[in-house]
């Protein structure tokens, strides 16, 4: 039977005739399609090749390949010339990609994930798709055909990974083939229809130098971090979200002596820690039936019986502070992690409340001695109106007094200026010598103490949290 006839007689369940808005919009903005057939009938191309490749081959859940993308466009070219739309070789292009991302892609929102300047994607509904480039958050003309069509891209992201995401479980945390970060809210949870958000992966991670030439720290300032970490100081990294805590984490782990054993604990697997000793330990949620979920605390306190030298969490956000703490102070040094604060100050309040609820009926002094003697140094991060990344404070613990743990702020972040485009200001010592200076000479580092020397008229006062 010709494949046209085929195709009459068995008509797509995408929905024949129906809108594309995505497909309407090719890369340089132009309508595809033939000047001398209806847009329809590029509609009616796309989802019957869709059904058809569907339906012949049988695709479920496969990656990209020269070989697959052969195979469709074999289709593709059939069904074109059965149907007889006319398309340039640019429209013809243009819809057979649209048609492999929506096959074994994600859609409309492939293109964007390409685009090495992409940091992060938020979809609202099928009809607003955002992307941020460069700090900045911008409202794209892509969207979906409709929710059913939202769904099915969720769904390849959550099946895989063995996840599902309905009425029942509205919400879920994801990641892609790539490590990309995915959550996913749906009705009734979300009003607007499915909620996409996601952090885009960096398959070359940012190093040292691309902080510096960022203007997220100065190299006096990393010439600091690495001596801490090579000491085996436990520290913090605490932000708001999409500060920066877990590129600058990332960075700091790079680090790690190349013979020592590091195990990293995250809710999804982000650090690409390049040692050659990394084990690396993800949680998961439960099942259908309810069971075998494993939380950030649960991984905390199996890491212990793994014999690591550093304890690396992603992100500390619950009851494995007190966990975490405990290693610290049972002799896992050189232990890092993240947390949401707005302040170095506030980060310590955070600690502690997060100690609470692991149910521990400590004394509110009890836990600030353990913090106290645990952490050395918060190194806080900033996300600024203009979208860029900056280490604005990096506080030392400096022990109690009376009931009240003791920051000494050894550098801050000032502001300078502010620009139609920029803010701009600059991080210095505060003229404060680190308390841990003695421990970092010990481990064989010299620094020198022009670092801790605060730099010009405009450097910022010293200060006691």
């Amino acid at each position: 039977m010709p494949l046209l006839n085929h195709l009459q007689q068995k008509p797509s369940s995408e929905g024949e005739g129906k809108t594309d808005r995505q497909s309407a919009t090719s890369k340089s903005g132009a309508a595809v399609g033939s000047p001398r057939g209806p847009q329809r009938s590029v509609q009616d191309l796309r989802s019957r090749v869709q059904a058809k490749v569907l339906s012949e081959l049988k695709i479920k859940d496969v990656q990209p390949s020269p070989e697959l993308r052969a195979a469709v466009e074999e289709l593709f070219q059939r069904v074109v010339v059965e149907t007889g739309v006319v398309l340039s070789r640019v429209e013809r292009t243009h819809l057979m990609d649209e048609i492999v991302n929506d096959i074994i892609g994600l859609g409309p929102l492939e293109a964007l994930l390409q685009d090495p300047d992409t940091t992060d994607v938020m979809v609202v509904g099928p009809d607003r798709v955002y992307v941020e480039r460069l700090g900045r958050i911008h409202r794209t003309s892509l969207s979906f055909e409709s929710e059913a069509h939202m769904k099915r891209i969720i769904d390849r992201i959550t099946t895989p990974l063995g996840r599902r995401v309905d009425e029942n479980s509205p919400m879920v945390d994801a990641r892609l083939r790539d490590g990309s970060r995915v959550n996913v809210v749906v009705r009734p949870v979300s009003l607007d229809g499915p909620v996409i958000t996601i952090r885009k992966f960096s398959e070359i991670p940012f190093t040292e130098q691309d902080l510096i030439n960022f203007g997220t720290g100065t190299s006096d300032v990393f010439e600091f971090l690495r001596a801490i970490v090579t000491a085996q100081l436990n520290v913090l990294v605490s932000g708001g979200s999409s500060s920066g805590k877990t590129t600058l984490l990332n960075v700091m782990s790079g680090y790690v002596p190349n013979d020592e054993r590091i195990v990293t604990i995250e809710n999804a697997a982000e650090l690409q820690l390049r040692q050659p000793h990394v084990v690396r330990l993800e949680t998961r949620p439960a099942n259908l039936e309810g069971k075998g979920e494993m939380t950030v605390r649960e991984l905390v306190i199996n890491s212990l019986r793994m014999r690591p030298d550093r304890i690396v969490v992603g992100e500390v956000r619950g009851g494995e502070a007190l966990d975490l703490i405990q290693a610290m102070n049972t002799g896992h040094d050189g232990s890092l992690g993240t947390l949401h604060a707005n302040t170095a100050k506030d980060a310590l309040s955070r600690l502690e409340t997060m100690i609470l609820s692991a149910g521990m009926q400590l004394p509110v002094r009890a836990i600030r001695e353990q913090v106290s003697s645990a952490v050395q140094l918060i190194v806080h991060m900033t996300r600024t109106r203009d979208g860029a990344r900056h280490i604005v404070q990096i506080s030392e613990l400096a022990g109690m007094e009376g009931d009240t743990i003791t920051l000494d702020d050894l550098f801050l972040w000032e502001q300078t200026a502010i620009t139609e485009e920029k803010i701009l200001g600059r991080l210095s010592a505060t003229g404060i010598v680190p308390r841990c200076i003695q421990r970092i000479e010990d481990a064989g580092i010299r620094l020198p103490m022009s670092i801790f020397e605060p730099r010009g008229s405009e450097a910022a006062a010293s200060s006691k949290s």
